[in-house]
């Protein structure tokens, strides 16, 4: 059973949403302010639903505090302010998803479902039975979704970093076209430019440089194991 957390302020939509997720089997957790949700932080649920404007502490505020403990938990946004400054400022500081109100609590509740299928889904399946892989220097932890390097400690992913590195690991050695990353890593409903595969991409580079992610020009990426 997966463990939901959502901060909503507003009471009636809170409990709303909670209850649509509820009916999907789902474990909820509701919380009316920032402040109250940050204490929880350590709980470690296993998806974040965040509103951007709560009393105490803004979910910007709060998505911070919660990459800090935990980097590679997915975090949907909503919010009734300004939709393309908050989606993007959200993506910039590690969301998975956003969502303008109003919006209908069944769109909501597709979002979350595919958001953890895709984070705890069949990439975790597939890798899980090898329990970690070694690309030197870098050792993957598929179950933990976490990356360790030498005596550096861990590095920290988001979970869209984490599930890109594990696309590239499962398909080692094959050239990997932005399509393919697109659908795998944003799903099917994803309409927006492929260029930000290339930002992705560039994001996993800077934190894993020694990482062999080579360019093919004209036609995409390929993972070469040393």
């Amino acid at each position: 059973m997966y463990t939901i957390y959502l901060v909503e302020d507003d009471m009636n939509l809170n409990q709303i949403l909670a209850y649509y997720l509820e009916q999907e089997g789902w474990q909820v957790s509701s919380f009316m302010d920032g402040e109250e949700a940050r204490r929880m932080i350590q709980q470690k649920p296993d998806i974040w639903i965040l509103d951007i404007m709560l009393p105490g502490m803004d979910g910007y505020q709060l998505l911070k505090e919660i990459k800090k403990h935990n980097n590679g938990t997915p975090i949907i946004f909503i919010s009734a302010r300004d939709a393309d400054l908050d989606r993007i400022v959200g993506l910039e500081l590690g969301s998975d998803d956003y969502l303008s109100k109003p919006f209908l609590p069944r769109e909501l509740v597709i979002r979350t479902r595919k958001l953890l299928d895709r984070v705890y889904g069949h990439l975790v399946k597939e890798i899980a039975p090898i329990h970690s892989i070694e690309i030197a220097p870098y050792v993957i932890e598929g179950q933990a979704r976490i990356v360790k390097c030498g005596l550096d400690g861990t590095i920290d992913l988001t979970s869209k970093e984490f599930d890109l590195l594990m696309y590239f690991v499962l398909h080692i050695g094959q050239l990997i076209q932005r399509e393919q990353v697109l659908k795998q890593v944003w799903g099917d409903d994803y309409y927006g430019t492929d260029r930000v595969v290339d930002d992705l991409i560039r994001r996993l580079r800077k934190k894993m440089p020694e990482l062999r992610l080579e360019t093919v020009y004209g036609s995409g990426y390929r993972l070469v194991k040393t």
